[in-house]
Formats: C-alpha cells, sequence, structure tokens
C-alpha cells in the first residue's frame, strides 16, 4: 500500500488514533512489535490554533515512530487549515482528519462524526486541509449517521475528489458508538468501486491474527487499523504480522512475558506524566487486557489492580499473578 510516497508494504496493520491511548510511548511500543504506522490522539484544531500548550504536546513525534500521522478534528475550515499548517511543522508522515470520533463533546459539536450530518462542510474542510500541506492528507470516517444514512460509498468518491491520499474506514455509524458488529461489508464496497484508485483502510472489531486475514481476504481491503484490540494488548501486531506472512498462530509466550510487557508499559507511563497520573492513564490498558481472562476467581485481583495507587503496588500484585501461573504449571506437571 502506498499513500504519496510512503510505502507501507503489502497488507500492512496500523494502530488507530485513540484519545488518551496512542501517546508516544504506547505507539513507539506498537512498532515494536510491528504496527506498520501509528497515528498520534486526536487533536483539536481549534485549540492549536489558540496554542493551547496541552494539545501542543501532543504534536510530538520521534523518528523511531515512523511512518506516523497526526490526526485533527474541528468543524471551522479556516481553522482546521491553520492547525493543518501547525501539524505539518512538526514533521509527521501524513496529516489525518477525524471525521469518525462519536462522543457527545465532539460529534454533538458538529465535529467528528458530526460532520456526517453535513457533508458539504466535512467536503469544504478537506478541500481547505489538502491545499494547506505538503504531506499527505487522509481521512478516517464512518458509515454514516445511523442505519438509515449510512452513504459512505458515495461520499468516498467524493472525498477522493477533494484530494485526499488514503480514507479508512469505520464499519459503523455514529449513532452505533461502539455498540454491535462492524460491518465489513459496506467497507469492502468502498474498496471494490471501480472509481475508488486511492488506498482504503477498514477499522472495527479486529482482535485477532486470524480475522485481520479474513478482512483482508474477504473484502479487498488496502490496509487494516487496530483500535481497541491492541488495548493492553501491543503486542497483537506481532501476532498478526506473523499469521499474515506465514499463515500459522504464533505460538504464544510465556505468561511472565505478557505481564513484563504490561510492567514495561507502567513504566513508561509513569516516566512521562507522574505516578499518580501515569498510573490512571494505564488503568485502561489493564481493564482491557486479555491477560487475565479465564484465570479463576480473579475478580478481587482484577479490583485491586484497578486500585493500586503506586507503581510498588501494582508490581507486587504483577508479582502475586506470575507466583500463582507458576505455582499452578508446577501443579500441573506434577499431575502429569
Amino acid at each position: 500500500m502506498k499513500t504519496g510516497s510512503i510505502d507501507f508494504g503489502e497488507r500492512p496493520v496500523l494502530l488507530a488514533p485513540m484519545e488518551d491511548v496512542t501517546d508516544t510511548s504506547f505507539r513507539l511500543m506498537c512498532k515494536r512489535f510491528g504496527a506498520d504506522a501509528v497515528y498520534t490522539e486526536f487533536v483539536s484544531s481549534d485549540a492549536l490554533v489558540r496554542h493551547v500548550n496541552k494539545t501542543a504536546q501532543k504534536l510530538t513525534v520521534s523518528e523511531e515512530e515512523r511512518p506516523v500521522a497526526i490526526q485533527i478534528y474541528g468543524k471551522d475550515a479556516e481553522a482546521m487549515a491553520e492547525a493543518a499548517r501547525i501539524c505539518e511543522a512538526a514533521r509527521p508522515d501524513l496529516l489525518d482528519i477525524n471525521f469518525g470520533c462519536p462522543v457527545k463533546k465532539v460529534a454533538g459539536k458538529g465535529a467528528g462524526a458530526g460532520m456526517l450530518r453535513n457533508i458539504p462542510l466535512m467536503l469544504q474542510i478537506t478541500r481547505e486541509v489538502v491545499k494547506a500541506v505538503r504531506i499527505p492528507v487522509t481521512v478516517k470516517t464512518r458509515l454514516g449517521w445511523d442505519a438509515d444514512s449510512c452513504i459512505i460509498v458515495d461520499l468516498a468518491e467524493q472525498l477522493q475528489d477533494c484530494g485526499i491520499a488514503a480514507l479508512t474506514v469505520h464499519g459503523r455509524t455514529r449513532a452505533q458508538m461502539y455498540s454491535g458488529e462492524a460491518d465489513w461489508t459496506l467497507i469492502g464496497e468502498v474498496k471494490n468501486n471501480p472509481r475508488m484508485h486511492i488506498p482504503v483502510i477498514g477499522n472495527g472489531d479486529v482482535t485477532t491474527a486470524e480475522g485481520c486475514k479474513e478482512c483482508f481476504d474477504r473484502y479487498g481491503v488496502d490496509g487494516v487499523m487496530i483500535g481497541r484490540g491492541s488495548l493492553g494488548r501491543p503486542w497483537i501486531f506481532r501476532e498478526i504480522k506473523h499469521f499474515l506472512a506465514v499463515g500459522e498462530l504464533l505460538p504464544p509466550e510465556p505468561f511472565a512475558w505478557y505481564l513484563d510487557v504490561l510492567k514495561e508499559q507502567v513504566i513508561q507511563s509513569v516516566a512521562r506524566l507522574d505516578e499518580r497520573r501515569g498510573i490512571l492513564h494505564i488503568r485502561r490498558h489493564l481493564a482491557a487486557t486479555p491477560l487475565f481472562k479465564g484465570i479463576p476467581d480473579f475478580k478481587p485481583t482484577r479490583v485491586a489492580m484497578l486500585r493500586a495507587e503506586t507503581v510498588e503496588q501494582l508490581f507486587e500484585i504483577f508479582d502475586n499473578i506470575r507466583f500463582e501461573d507458576k505455582r499452578q504449571e508446577v501443579e500441573v506437571m506434577l499431575r502429569g
């Protein structure tokens, strides 16, 4: 897949932009595990134009994470164009426009997925952003506002005509938020539309290596974007890339290996913020990780883990989980 002059390779797997998730440390970790491209948290164009320092900090990208995209959102064409120029100065490889965020504080104000109710403005913003920068501009959006307005097939052509270099489609409407199942059928229709000549990337509910390969094989997309499937599981990119390459599942690592990855996430989060905020930030990864699923009577441990306030407390819980896992391995060996 090529976007502008950037070659992502065959069947690329990308890390989706997620607010309060895809900070620099998590992007680097996913990159290390095989993500072919990573996206920043989404950035408010209004806040950038007003020079809000906290927002400007989101523009920091490193050489090690390339290719990297900065994603912006907003509802004013002039502000979006100015924000695009500010982002370009931060030297990302791509600039992505968020027309897909469904949360009320964004979509309810007409930005993000809210643009699906104002297509003329969406297209105006897209044209102005494309004209404002020299780097490739891409768009991420949804199928439509609701089930009665799944306009993505026609909309994709219109966005392409605005000059974007690639399109990512999340297989839900705004009304669905993140509920129900993603509809990849419509994503496939966008990709297989003979009038589309830019790369089409699919997004939604990809949580396994087999599922990712099926999306490539069945729907013909140029790339697959992983969002919530990476929470507490950055190694998913390693698993997917292995399966795509050889057609076999990657043998699992020892349980302790995965715990060490989560520990590393904690350490990096605390180093980037501070102990209190770093632990608060990492809790969504700990709550979402599939690593602890199936462990008997784990609920009290999960509660303690999500209430831990210091690294010492959290790592003591991790070490107890590791000890119990090792003890169970020994018992299995003795019984065998």
